[in-house]
């Protein structure tokens, strides 16, 4: 009777573990609705520019993120000497970087933005590979085309074109659309809706023409500031960009992907900023989905 009594005891506890585990993510809390649509929130490391790598794995565990985006040339800092972020780093140091972000529940899922010699993007592709990357955000030479297809299906890792507000860049979606339209699948868009609207561009039409190739989007709002009436980033929901639309849009197309945070305003602490930005997508998430 005793043994089967311990029996009965040790599947209960097995089954509140497997229970306990099967909510979580990572283990600390249950799937919000974003989540389960396939949304993922990113941190783009630019927005901590004026710290390191260690130290902006850090702020993404603190505002309760999973998944950055570093970007080339930003210095690694503590237990990394002198050493930057890209592919030079020696591949004991991209080992511990690795094992460094998965310490801190954080995965690093792609860099950028890359705007590289031509000869350096097979160093890129295969830097991205050994680090475990999904994408690459770039904004590729517009000649350079015919080499990132051919690595990226060397690689098999995707590559996000980003849009840059100036006319050289690929400003506008139809811009990019006519040097990938008929490229491989692998080739898309990193979307910044702030830069698009810099550009004079309803971020919702160009979201809608991106259909089936937006792979992640640098997600914002930004609002006129100053007496100039610069557009800035502001909190999520405060400007003059059309979250909900935005949200609303994707959803329609049945976008999964990342929102990538590149919050460029209150750099030395826009952590504050970036949680109530967070917890304004869950919440549209949440109304919409």
């Amino acid at each position: 009777m005793k043994i089967n009594k311990l029996l009965f005891l040790l599947f209960t506890c097995g089954l509140l573990a497997c229970t306990a585990s099967s909510n979580t993510k990572t283990g600390t809390e249950p799937e919000t609705k974003a989540e389960k649509q396939g949304w993922k929130i990113s941190m783009q490391s630019y927005t901590f520019h004026l710290f390191s790598v260690v130290e902006s794995l850090n702020k993404t565990k603190e505002a309760g993120l999973h998944y950055i985006e570093i970007y080339p040339g930003q210095k690694m800092g503590e237990g990394f000497g002198d050493a930057i972020f890209g592919y030079n780093l020696t591949t004991e140091q991209q080992s511990r970087l690795k094992e460094l972000a998965e310490s801190k529940g954080v995965k690093i899922v792609s860099s950028g933005v890359w705007t590289p010699a031509r000869d350096e993007w097979d160093k890129i592709f295969s830097f991205a590979k050994s680090m475990e990357m999904e994408f690459i955000s770039a904004e590729p030479a517009r000649d350079d085309w015919d080499i990132v297809e051919s690595m990226a299906e060397k690689y098999r890792i995707r590559v996000a074109c980003h849009n840059h507000p100036n006319d050289a860049s690929y400003w506008k979606p139809e811009i990019l659309l006519e040097y990938i339209g008929q490229r491989d699948g692998l080739l898309g868009s990193s979307a910044d809706v702030g830069h698009f609207k810099r550009m004079g561009i309803e971020p919702v039409s160009a979201l809608r023409e991106l259909q089936g190739r937006l792979v992640a989007m640098h997600f914002k709002d930004i609002a006129p500031q100053g007496e100039a009436g610069t557009l800035e980033d502001v909190v999520w929901g405060t400007g003059v960009l059309n979250v909900r639309a935005m949200l609303e849009e994707l959803k329609r197309q049945n976008f999964k992907g990342y929102f990538t945070i590149e919050y460029e305003a209150n750099w030395e602490n826009n952590l504050p900023e970036i949680k109530e930005s967070i917890d304004y997508f869950n919440k549209i998430a949440e109304e919409i989905l």
